[in-house]
């Protein structure tokens, strides 16, 4: 075998799957259709947070007055908010490649295929600069992440014109006026976050009842009232028919309650779900088997082929980078021959709205449907010394803890940089804490993370500052 894994993919599970191979003594080649860095370097993650952040720092300039503050001829240039995302993706595509030739993992540029092996399947690679390579592994690892769901039967598919999907939302030549955005979970808040923040008239499109679905749904409505707050429209309960376009703009329209609707905008921005890059790739001539296009794998990311491996978003939910970061180490550990335990951890979901929200494990509806006993605790930033000092008194923190055992099995928030401040529940969570536990642990003072002590307290009667 010329080596010991491939990993097809360099997004953030494949690359440091690479990485973590490469540092257990194992050969690694990786190959890669695109760019070093997959999606979420280079047109996820890491430039959608760019955005928003240029979009909450222009923002800020609108509230000076409330710190005392002024400005004159406060303005944004939209061709600069958008060269900046893509310098800071260019930048990170970058380290990448250093980290490949770093940790000397060969890497292959084109499109793979696998045939049936002997111990693994082959990789067959289209190259880009043309011809095929044939090379083989002990282990093959699938990191072929997702791409935006079309919906080609109702018209929402994009073009880079009027229908956009993550790519174009990136990346526009101008900024709109108006958009309609279908779906709201977190890519379609985040851009009608940024889109908003900038002046765009933007209406959110949710087929559920609530938006932001997978949330609690205490969450759900106090960051529905938070966005709306901040000027953007929602329509919830709406069942998306057509989506017609025309040289003006979009026409999209719904059924809400039976009734028909039409929602009129410059473009539409389709955040409907992923598709997984399971197709091409040779899975059904090796009998590799799939759950609704996703790869079904086992506790170790095993599929049911010898050898063949399967992390992040091609692999099934949750389709979080940091999710197939934490499959591709241990598939990569457990290919290296360690027996490490099964790879089902706590994963926290975080979206980067104004306000920002963040989870970790179960919400209290979820709770309520499983009839378990449960102890619920809350608490307000608007009570934080150092959310009213700084001016972000919007929101709160919710613990769920099992009421037999004590153990943390769910947090919810919402507020300012709450997506810094889950991982402390993660961790909690992972260990197995109790609320002796965290009752125990001493948090400095003045920080916001202070909300996330009392809530733990409130669950339990034992609050202080309410």
């Amino acid at each position: 075998m010329e080596f010991d894994l491939i990993v097809i993919g360099s997004g953030p599970g494949g690359y440091v799957a690479a990485i973590r191979a490469s540092q257990l003594g194992q050969k690694v080649a990786i190959v890669e259709r695109e760019n070093l860095g997959g999606i979420c370097l280079n047109w996820g993650c890491i430039p959608t947070k760019a955005l928003l952040k240029s979009g909450e720092k222009y923002e800020s300039l609108t509230h000076l007055k409330d710190y005392g503050l002024s400005a004159d001829k406060v303005g944004f240039d939209f061709e600069a908010i958008i060269q900046r995302s893509r310098g800071v993706a260019a930048t990170m595509n970058k380290g990448v490649a250093f980290l490949m030739k770093k940790h000397k993992i060969e890497v292959i540029e084109g499109s793979a295929k696998l045939e049936k092996g002997k111990e693994s399947p082959k990789v067959v690679v289209a190259l880009k600069a043309g011809g095929s390579r044939t090379v083989e592994a002990k282990a093959v690892m699938l990191a072929v992440g997702a791409r935006a769901r079309a919906l080609p039967q109702i018209g929402l598919e994009a073009d880079g014109d009027r229908i956009w999907a993550y790519r174009e939302a990136l990346a526009p030549k101008s900024l709109p006026k108006s958009f309609v955005v279908i779906g709201s979970g977190a890519i379609g808040l985040e851009f009608a976050s940024f889109y908003r923040a900038l002046g765009a008239e933007v209406t959110v499109v949710e087929a559920v009842d609530r938006i932001m679905p997978v949330e609690d749904e205490e969450v759900s409505r106090a960051a529905r009232k938070a966005f709306e707050k901040r000027g953007l429209k929602f329509r919830v309960g709406a069942k998306v028919t057509k989506v017609t376009k025309s040289a003006k703009g979009v026409s999209v329209a719904v059924e809400v309650d039976g009734k028909a609707e039409t929602l009129e905008a410059e473009v539409c921005i389709s955040a409907v779900g992923i598709t997984a890059n399971t197709d091409g790739i040779g899975l059904e001539a090796l009998g590799v088997e799939l759950d609704r296009g996703h790869i079904k794998i086992d506790g170790h990311c095993q599929t049911n082929v010898k050898g063949l491996f399967a992390i992040g978003d091609c692999a099934g939910a949750p389709w979080l980078a940091h999710k197939a970061s934490h499959e591709g180490i241990h598939a990569a550990e457990y290919i290296a021959g360690y027996k490490t335990p099964n790879v089902h951890s706590p994963i926290a979901g975080c979206t980067y709205t104004q306000p920002q929200v963040a989870s970790v494990g179960l919400t209290e509806q979820a709770c309520k449907a499983e009839k378990r006993e449960i102890k619920v605790g809350r608490f307000p930033f608007k009570v934080n010394g150092k959310a009213v000092a700084a001016g972000e008194t919007e929101g709160f923190v919710k613990t769920i803890f099992d009421a037999r055992t004590g153990a943390l099995i769910g947090a919810h928030m919402i507020g300012a940089e709450v997506t810094e401040m889950i991982q402390g529940y993660v961790t909690a969570i992972t260990m197995e804490a109790t609320e002796e536990d965290i009752h125990g642990i001493v948090y400095p003072h003045p920080t916001m993370s202070e909300a996330m002590h009392e809530a733990s307290l409130d669950a339990y009667e034992r609050v202080l500052h309410l």
